[in-house]
């Protein structure tokens, strides 16, 4: 067994604190292999299961190697969905939190004004879709002469969902001594042809894992008229009993639908589509990540990008008419290596579909007893219980990172000619803080924001009150969050 740890790649003092703070150990098998070969400036195929801390594995050395002065965007990850774009926002921000590196996600669905404004801070980081990231270039609102790292995040999906015109004219619009990293569950040849072009000898890393996750999901079927799908899922529901549950609907119209019933039965339960406005999924994606709710009821839009700890079962309520997507969607449980349970309800009519995807990939989909009326009556008496119970808020290892850290709103921006090295200098200024006690400052025209790292929030906060910045009265609250 390889004990090799964090600490033995040589990594930034900032780095190793925020990986301690997350609660990483030791690095998974993809993160032993990629990390080195980044710090290396080595061009890279990836081909990753999902689940195999991939994400970190390119956050973590790419954040090791960014140089924090440069104004210009330095990283540019493309990913095919928003809520692929928020987590990995996320994960570099957390990683990147005392080194202060500051990012951005930019898609579709919300307003593009919003992203422009954060655009024209120092951003080190830019995650986003393809097609939103094309407009701005076009827009001439992100500038990226000074991108050394592109990272393509699910290549695969890419591919299939018609974003490969975008990607290749984002990457025509790069600078040409970059680095270029590609991450994909699968590599069709089309596609290590297409990026082949774009890359300099690439290193191809084949992660195989010696325990799929696929082996670990104990996978069932049934066969049920569309009419009686509700009433087997509530026999499924109180017979299983989970904790955790991704239920799958082809349309936006059948998750509102079933979201309607299960809330009818009381059900703790929301939704989650691409019709919504973006800070409603957003919401609903954190509660569902902090466990406030058992059952979320969505469309392939979450079959990826949603990386949430111990899911127990997928239900696929309608079948997906596309093979990959019954994997991107059982994905979802059965990580990090815990078991999962995925189930799907197929009608007379889509059989056909289920056997097509039991014969490309090789699965063991095994017809599921529909439960005895005893079963279900037991079962229901426990699961009732168990809500009741109210329910369990999971970890987020990111506020650990956070914990320590306040937000400070200053009444001085741009307008008032104030720079961030005015307030950084001011706040060093303060007896009992340094200069590595101040984080990210974000200026805007009448306002400005800043991190205060090592639980001194207070102190600064306080000292303010008497204090100017390049002569001018300011006022200091706590941010809002």
């Amino acid at each position: 067994m390889n004990n090799l740890r964090f600490n033995d790649f040589g990594l930034d003092s900032d780095i190793l604190k925020s990986i301690k703070k997350l609660g990483y150990e030791n690095p998974s098998e993809v993160q032993e292999k990629v990390i080195p070969l980044i710090l290396k400036n080595k061009d890279i195929i990836i081909k990753s299961e999902t689940g195999s801390g991939k994400t970190a594995a390119f956050a973590i050395p790419i954040c090791e190697k960014i140089e924090l002065e440069e104004k210009l965007p330095q990283v540019l990850v493309l990913t095919p969905t928003r809520e692929l774009a928020l987590q990995i926002m996320e994960s570099f921000s957390n990683i990147g939190k005392f080194k202060r590196i500051n990012c951005a996600a930019l898609f579709g669905k919300e307003p593009i004004t919003v992203q422009i404004k954060k655009l024209r801070q120092r951003v080190h980081v830019v995650v986003g879709t393809p097609g939103r990231i094309a407009d701005h270039i076009k827009r001439n609102t992100l500038n990226l002469k000074k991108i050394k790292y592109l990272v393509i995040d699910e290549a695969d999906e890419m591919l299939d969902m018609g974003f490969i015109d975008q990607v290749k004219f984002i990457i025509d619009d790069l600078p040409k001594d970059r680095l270029t990293l590609l991450f994909s569950a699968t590599i069709p040849q089309e596609m290590l042809k297409l990026f082949n072009k774009y890359m300099v000898n690439p290193i191809n890393i084949d992660i195989k894992s010696k325990n799929s996750a696929v082996d670990r999901i104990r996978q069932l079927y049934y066969e049920v008229e569309a009419h009686e799908k509700f009433d087997l899922l509530n026999k499924i529901i109180y017979t299983e009993k989970p904790d955790s549950v991704m239920i799958f609907c082809r349309t936006k119209k059948n998750v509102d639908n079933l979201v309607l019933h299960m809330k009818d039965k009381g059900y703790p339960c929301s939704g989650l589509h691409g019709g919504m406005l973006q800070s409603k999924r957003i919401d609903v994606t954190k509660r569902f990540k902090r466990g406030e709710f058992i059952f979320l009821v969505c469309t392939d839009i979450a079959a990826r990008g949603i990386d949430v700890e111990n899911i127990t079962h997928i239900i696929n309520y309608d079948i997906p008419m596309e093979k990959e997507s019954y994997i991107h969607r059982i994905g979802r449980t059965g990580r990090a290596g815990n078991s999962g349970t995925a189930i799907t309800f197929v009608t007379p009519k889509e059989y056909r579909f289920l056997e097509k995807i039991g014969e490309f990939f090789n699965l063991n989909i095994e017809e599921g007893k529909i439960p005895s009326k005893e079963e279900v009556e037991t079962g229901k008496k426990l699961f009732n219980e168990k809500l009741k119970a109210g329910p369990k808020i999971k970890n987020d290892n990111s506020r650990y990172i956070n914990r320590d850290i306040s937000k400070i709103y200053i009444s001085a921006g741009k307008k008032k000619k104030i720079r961030p090295g005015d307030i950084a200098g001011t706040i060093s200024s303060i007896n009992g803080v340094n200069p590595d006690d101040v984080g990210i400052i974000d200026i805007e025209d009448n306002f400005s924001y800043v991190n205060i790292l090592s639980g001194k929030g207070d102190i600064v906060l306080k000292a303010l009150q008497n204090k100017t910045i390049k002569g001018k009265t300011i006022r200091a609250e706590k941010a809002m969050k």
